[in-house]
C-alpha cells in the first residue's frame, strides 16, 4: 500500500532509503497468513519505529500522523521475533561492505560492551549493578566488523562481567560468521577467555591494552572502531538509557539505530553510483 504521509521528521526515510528497506519486509495481508488486508503502509510503520528510536518518546506519544501506536508496536515486536529485523540489518550491512569493495562476510572483528542506566520500566530481575562503571541497569555486548558495522549484540544485566558474556557472544559469532578468525578486545577480556576461544572456537583474541603513560582518552589500535560504533548507537536517544521491559527489545532498538546509520550511508552511495543492485522483494 503506497503512503501519502508527508515526510516531515529527520528520522523519516527518503525515497532511496525506503527502496533499500522495502525489499526485506514482508508484505503481509491475506495471501501470507489469512488475515485481514493491510490497513497502514509499511513505510509509515518503519518511519514510526525510527521516530521513536531517534527521539525517545513513549509508544503512546507517537505523533498523530503515524499509525496508531498499538499497530506500530505490534510490527516492532513481530519483526523482532520472526527475524525480519535481523534480516534487514544484515542485508544492509552486506550491501555497504560490497559497495566499499569488501567481501560481504567479514574475517575479523572487535568486541566491547557498554553499560546503560535502566529506567523504572526495567524489572529488577533483568537489571544489575556494574561496579566498574557505577551504573545500575543493563549491559549491551557487541561485536563489530573492522568498519564498525554491527555483527552480534547481546543484552545482559549490568552485573555480568565482559569475559563471562563473551563466551556466549563468541559462540554466536562463530556460528553466524564462520569466516571470522581474528578478534580484538580490551583488557576486560584478558585471561582464560583468550585460551578458550583459541581451543574451543579457533578464534584468535588479541588484547589491545592502554598505553603505559595514557591519561584520559586516546585512540587505540582497532578499539576505536567499536567505540565509534557505540557512539553512533547513542545518537538515537532511545538507546541512551534502557526503557525496554524485554532485553531483546533493547537489542532491537540498537539494531534500528544501526539501520538508520546504514540506510543513510547507502543513500549517499546510491547518489554517487556506488550502490550494488538491491535484492528483489
Amino acid at each position: 500500500m503506497p503512503t501519502t504521509r508527508p515526510r516531515r521528521y529527520p528520522s523519516d526515510t527518503s525515497d532511496i532509503e525506503w527502496q533499500l528497506i522495502a525489499a526485506y519486509l514482508p508484505t503481509g495481508g491475506p495471501s501470507d497468513h489469512g488475515g485481514r488486508p493491510v490497513t497502514y503502509p509499511r513505510r509509515d510503520i518503519v518511519d514510526a519505529i525510527r521516530y521513536l528510536d531517534n527521539n525517545s518518546c513513549v509508544w503512546r506519544a507517537l505523533p498523530i500522523d503515524f499509525p496508531p501506536w498499538p499497530i506500530v508496536y505490534h510490527y516492532f515486536r513481530t519483526w523482532t521475533r520472526d527475524g525480519t529485523l535481523t534480516c534487514l540489518h544484515n542485508g544492509l550491512r552486506e550491501q555497504i561492505r560490497i559497495a566499499e569493495g569488501r567481501n560481504a562476510q567479514p574475517t575479523a572483528a572487535i568486541v566491547d560492551s557498554q553499560s546503560v542506566r535502566a529506567a523504572e520500566t526495567v524489572a529488577k530481575a533483568s537489571r544489575g549493578y556494574d561496579a566498574g562503571k557505577r551504573v545500575n541497569g543493563r549491559k549491551r555486548h557487541i561485536v563489530v566488523d573492522t568498519t564498525g558495522r554491527l555483527l552480534i549484540i547481546m543484552v545482559t544485566t549490568g552485573a555480568v562481567q565482559d569475559r563471562d558474556a563473551a563466551r556466549a557472544l563468541l559462540w554466536a559469532l562463530r556460528t553466524c560468521f564462520t569466516r571470522v578468525t581474528k578478534i580484538w578486545a580490551d583488557a576486560g577480556y584478558a585471561g582464560q577467555l583468550v585460551d578458550w576461544a583459541e581451543q574451543a572456537l579457533g578464534l584468535t583474541v588479541e588484547i589491545v591494552r592502554k598505553l603505559a603513560d595514557q591519561i584520559g582518552f586516546q585512540v587505540l589500535h582497532r578499539r576505536w572502531v567499536v567505540e565509534r560504533t557505540l557512539s553512533r548507537i547513542t545518537r538515537c536517544r532511545r538507546t541512551v538509557r534502557d526503557y525496554e521491559r524485554h532485553p531483546e527489545h533493547h537489542a532491537a532498538m540498537v539494531q534500528w539505530a544501526m539501520v538508520i546509520v546504514m540506510t543513510r550511508r547507502l543513500a549517499r552511495y546510491h547518489k554517487a553510483g556506488r550502490l550494488p543492485a538491491a535484492p528483489s522483494a
